[in-house]
Formats: structure tokens, C-alpha cells, sequence
């Protein structure tokens, strides 16, 4: 019946073939042929009426679910009073309300402080323009797999897509990128005091060799990267590089826009490792997906500039604030932190069985309801990107959209308000792709060498 009433006389193909008209394609990495029209809670539906399970989040923007009610009510109810007038010259009730509100969230003592952006990108190019000002130095350190956003500053600090660079550089100077310690890094039996050892001798050969280490302003990193494979830093490694920092006076920084706001059962990634960073940048989750980010830190590195340092015209408009607000309130009100290590368990437990079952699933990372699961080849050991592709698009078959990354890992990021049953309906379709691979059933689409990042 929804189908029936939702079917429109434009399939999803004729729309898409419209846009492509004005479109470019550096703006969409390609997956599925849909146009979402609604959703809700953890239910998406297309303009043909095919509902999906949604294990995806937007990219991990709607960490309280499609069109909460709380939100939409704070968004509706600010949008008939005032939409927007520029933060940029006059305060608004609704910034003036969550900007005290995210400085006491932040896992930062002492005085804190915030400025508003309109992205991840720009709380990122933030972090960037503080640092420099607070500490008159230059050099910014980011990692490879690294994604902090698409303007120049927070490209230039990414690592995960050659495209992200191709044909456009220079980059922003002053930009010195090492390895992250992530597993297919490591050697074959090799210890985990081993790994982090060599992993941080990597790290500390540019300041041995050409970087001079009082020149370094900051230190940025994700504590768990997201487009990056959904990765934990290993917490020994992140110990000597936050005390190498403290040591000689870089500004230790962290991305927590994609693994922010409740994602990884904490409200911060980086209070799984019981350090306190100088500067953070939030952004996707923190307004429910709506157009808003912040960066935090210290409050002498934030007076370290004066207006127009740093303003938008749009970014931190009451719309966008009070649809954080809102959020912030649902975060807390639904226990969704809670929520989060709670079917994280469940979803860790599930994909451990598969692991179990079928020998093409490799390594599976859950850090609450944030999963990365690696499709492998069975013989070597490697990754798998056909296998992954097969897989991804047979579950969106079966109903459930969920994408790939590093070309052979499954991404598993669902709202946080999913329910157990939608939980168990997705797993499972997860399960019948698994086994459809195995018995040699999948084959894979015809496009699939366009999929993915």
C-alpha cells in the first residue's frame, strides 16, 4: 500500500537522468540509482516508495534518526520566528544558548570556547587558523586515511582519496602528513607493542630529518577515522604522540565530526582514551544533518584571534541551532549514548558469528554502533573489492542501504535510534548476501568499477 501511494510517474532512473543535465560528478560518489524522498527514524524511502533500513546515517549525520520529531518541531517552531539574521554581526537565542551548552560537553578543562562554521571542513580550517595564531608557528601534522573535509585547508590535511587532490594543487603549505597505524599496516605476527613502536618511529622521521619540531603549530587527528575504515587509533600510539606533542608545544587536535555525538557509545571519540585535546571540530551529527559545525578548544588558543578571523554569514543561524539544541536534547533524553554500546554489543556479536561462518569476513571493528567489517579473499588474505561490491549492492537489494570504504570494508554506521527489530531485519539481509557470496550466487553490477570511494 505505501508503495502504491508513494509511487510517483518519475522513476528514480528519470530523475537522475535530469540531474545529470546540471550535475557534475566530482559532487556524488556513486553507489545506488535512488532519489530519497522521506525518511524516518532509521527508515529511508525513494520517490518510487522502496523503503531501505538505513545503515548508513547520512555519513554519520543523523546520529538521532530521520526527521526526529523533537527536531523537526525545534526547526519548524524557529523557522516561523526567524530563519535567519548572520551571526556574523548580532547573536541569536538559540546560538547563545548552545554555544555554553557545547563548551561544558567538550572533553576539555578549564575555559572553553567556540566559533560556528557550516561544515566539518570549516571547523577543520579552523582548527588550522587557530593554531597558527596561538602558537606563531606553521607546520600542521595529519595522517594518511585522513578525511577532514572538501576546502582547501581540510583537503589539503585529508589522505584517504587521490581525487581529493588530483588536478587542483597546490595544496595549502605547510602540511605534513605521516602514516596512521592502521592494521593493514602491520606486519605478519607482529606484536602490539612491536606495531606501535614502528609506527611511531615513522611518525618521528620528519622531525628527525627535515621538519623542525618548533615550528609544528598542531597535531590533527581522528581517534577513530571514519572514511578511513572506521579505525581505532591504537591507544599506545596515541599516548606517545599526545606527550610528544605536550613536550615541545604543539597543540594536540582531533576530528571528531564523523565519530562525534554519541557515534561510538561516548558523546566524544577521544574519551575512549582518557586524553584531553586542545582543539576539537564537530560537525554532521551535531544539528541532526542540518548545516552546522563548531570548532572548540581552549580558551586562550580561541583569543588568539580577533573578527573577522573567523565568521559565515549563515553558520550558527538560529534555524541551525536550535535544530542542535534539539538534538543535544534527544542525545541525553533518549539515552542514545547508552543505546549505542548497547546494540553496538549486539552488532559486534553478530558480525563475530559471521566472521565464524563465512571465511571471506576478515577483521570486524564496533565501537558502539560503528563498524567497520573487512571483506577479504579467503587465499591471501587481502582485500577484497569485487566481493565487497557484490555484497553491498545484494543487501541494498534486499532492502538495507549500506556502502563501502577503503574499497573492501562494509560500513556500518546506522542512526542510533534504530530498533532491535530493524537492527535484526538487517542482519538478516546481511546474512543472505553473506551466504548468496559464499554458495557463488552474487554476481557483481554492471557499473561496478563507478562504486564507491
Amino acid at each position: 500500500m505505501l508503495k502504491t501511494k508513494l509511487k510517483q510517474k518519475k522513476t528514480n532512473r528519470d530523475v537522475l537522468l535530469e540531474e545529470k543535465n546540471a550535475f557534475a560528478s566530482a559532487a556524488r560518489i556513486k553507489y545506488y540509482d535512488i532519489v530519497l524522498d522521506h525518511g524516518r527514524g532509521a527508515m529511508v524511502t525513494d520517490i518510487e516508495g522502496n523503503d531501505y533500513i538505513d545503515l548508513l546515517a547520512s555519513a554519520s549525520s543523523t546520529n538521532t534518526g530521520h526527521a526526529h520529531p523533537r527536531v523537526v518541531q525545534a526547526i519548524q517552531e524557529q523557522a516561523a520566528k526567524m530563519i535567519q539574521y548572520t551571526p556574523a554581526y548580532f547573536a541569536n537565542s538559540q546560538a547563545a544558548r548552545l554555544a555554553p551548552r557545547l563548551a561544558e560537553l567538550a572533553p576539555i578543562s578549564g575555559p572553553v570556547e567556540m566559533v560556528w562554521g557550516n561544515s566539518g571542513s570549516d571547523a577543520n580550517d579552523a582548527i588550522i587558523k587557530f593554531a597558527r595564531a596561538y602558537t606563531g608557528r606553521q607546520y600542521i601534522i595529519s595522517f594518511t586515511g585522513a578525511y577532514h573535509g572538501s576546502t582547501y585547508g581540510s583537503m589539503s590535511l585529508s589522505g584517504v582519496s587521490l581525487n581529493m587532490t588530483r588536478k587542483m594543487g597546490p595544496m595549502l603549505p605547510g602540511v605534513v602528513k605521516v602514516p596512521f597505524p592502521s592494521p593493514w599496516e602491520r606486519l605478519t605476527n607482529e606484536s602490539d607493542e612491536a606495531f606501535v613502536e614502528r609506527m611511531f618511529h615513522q611518525f618521528m622521521l620528519p622531525f628527525e630529518t627535515y621538519l623542525p619540531v618548533d615550528e609544528v603549530a598542531a597535531i590533527l587527528i581522528e581517534p577513530i577515522q571514519g572514511d578511513g575504515g572506521i579505525v581505532k587509533t591504537p591507544p599506545a600510539y596515541m599516548q606517545k604522540v599526545y606527550e610528544f606533542a605536550k613536550a615541545n608545544g604543539i597543540l594536540f587536535a582531533v576530528d571528531e565530526v564523523n565519530q562525534g555525538m554519541g557515534r561510538t557509545g561516548k558523546w566524544w571519540s577521544i574519551q575512549h582514551f582518557g586524553i584531553e585535546p586542545d582543539l576539537m571540530s564537530v560537525g554532521k551529527s551535531l544539528a541532526s544533518g542540518m548545516p552546522l559545525s563548531a570548532m572548540i578548544g581552549r580558551k586562550e588558543i580561541l583569543e588568539s584571534l580577533g573578527a573577522p578571523a573567523n565568521v559565515y554569514t549563515t553558520a550558527g543561524n538560529p534555524v541551525t541551532t536550535a535544530a542542535a539544541n534539539a538534538t543535544l536534547d534527544v542525545i541525553q533524553n533518549e539515552h542514545l549514548l547508552e543505546r549505542s554500546q548497547r546494540l553496538g554489543k549486539k552488532a559486534a556479536e553478530f558480525f563475530k558469528l559471521e566472521q565464524q561462518k563465512y571465511p571471506f569476513v576478515g577483521d570486524v571493528r564496533m565501537y558502539g554502533l560503528d563498524g567497520g567489517i573487512d571483506i577479504i579473499d579467503p587465499v591471501t588474505g587481502k582485500g577484497d573489492t569485487e566481493a565487497t561490491t557484490k555484497l553491498m549492492y545484494r543487501i541494498f537489494e534486499l532492502g538495507a542501504i549500506i556502502i563501502s570504504l577503503r574499497g573492501s570494508i562494509l560500513r556500518f554506521q546506522p542512526p542510533l535510534v534504530i530498533t532491535e527489530k530493524e537492527l535484526d531485519q538487517a542482519f538478516a539481509m546481511i546474512d543472505q548476501a553473506f551466504a548468496e557470496l559464499a554458495a557463488g550466487k552474487l554476481a557483481a553490477p554492471a557499473n561496478a568499477e563507478e562504486l564507491g570511494w
